[in-house]
């Protein structure tokens, strides 16, 4: 995929006397039929590199925006990460593979130009919530296939990632087959019902893992999403990878208020940012041939 010319596209603003949002809007002109929006978050630090995030926002796969998105990206770049987050294309309008397809070639667009956003050899993760969770795990095994590009790690948070919804935790949530914004998202991302076995559509489903890089699960109690993310990280430990999850015990009313740009006030937002440092830290250090990062449960 040839690298193309980056267009920037100035955030709205309500007012004169109101702060500069600590983010860039832009467009990536890729592949694809159109341009694909972005949102940068976070700065290259000058004589060093920072970890070069690509993230994909909540929304069931049919809803969701780079608004939306705000929480968890900013809290990524807190962390001290490079943040670039995808206004990928979404369902019924665009199923599977569609959003698959546009996150994979930002990814590669973002590694290509890691050495201007984030600095020269950069690790480059992937991350997202919810059905942006999903599609972050679709990319990386994606990647994997394709053997480019080499992944530091991949930042999975409530992820969807068994369109089956047969989980206690989903039961607890009175969550069934109809009637509830998964199950709505799920029919309408996967019209087909070949689909659904497919390993980049179902995640959860994938029968080879082998060389996927080091994964971070994070979900919650209250968490309706919470059975699914623990039993791939479950998966990924059988399988030998380096897979280490975290249960917060505080309530959040996750993955809803993912979409909740203010969430980032609220009490598991702190939580999450020790998780990101931490996570880049261990990822940098086992890139660089140094300590392993440590398997938790």
């Amino acid at each position: 995929m040839r690298l193309k010319k980056m267009k920037s596209r100035q955030p709205a603003s309500s007012g004169t006397d109101q702060a500069s949002p600590p983010w860039v809007d832009k467009q990536i002109q890729l592949a694809l039929k159109k341009p694909l929006d972005v949102r940068f978050y976070g700065r290259r630090r000058t004589a060093a590199v920072s970890p070069l995030v690509v993230h994909f926002h909540a929304g069931a796969f049919v809803g969701g925006s780079l608004e939306g998105g705000s929480c968890v990206a900013g809290l990524l770049a807190e962390a001290g990460a490079v943040v670039m987050s995808l206004d990928y294309p979404l369902a019924p309008a665009h199923p599977f593979p569609d959003a698959v397809e546009a996150g994979y070639a930002a990814l590669v667009w973002a590694w290509k130009a890691r050495h201007k956003l984030a600095g020269a050899g950069a690790p480059l993760f992937v991350a997202g919530e919810e059905a942006g969770g999903n599609l972050a795990a679709a990319v990386s095994l994606m990647a994997r296939d394709l053997q480019e590009p080499a992944l530091a790690g991949q930042i999975l948070l409530s992820p969807m990632l068994d369109p089956c919804l047969g989980t206690a935790s989903l039961r607890d949530a009175q969550a069934g087959p109809v009637g509830c914004t998964w199950a709505d998202g799920w029919h309408h991302y996967l019209p087909r019902l070949e689909d659904a076995s497919h390993p980049y559509a179902a995640p959860g489903s994938a029968l080879r893992l082998a060389g996927l890089p080091p994964t971070l699960l994070i979900t919650a109690q209250d968490d309706p999403l919470r059975d699914e993310a623990l039993a791939y990280a479950g998966r990924l430990r059988t399988a030998g990878l380096v897979a280490h999850a975290a249960v917060l015990p505080v309530p959040t009313g996750w993955p809803c208020s993912y979409l909740n740009p203010a969430s980032h006030k609220v009490a598991w937002a702190p939580v999450l940012h020790e998780q990101f440092t931490g996570f880049f830290s261990s990822a940098g250090a086992a890139q660089a041939g140094h300590t392993p990062i440590s398997s938790v449960s």
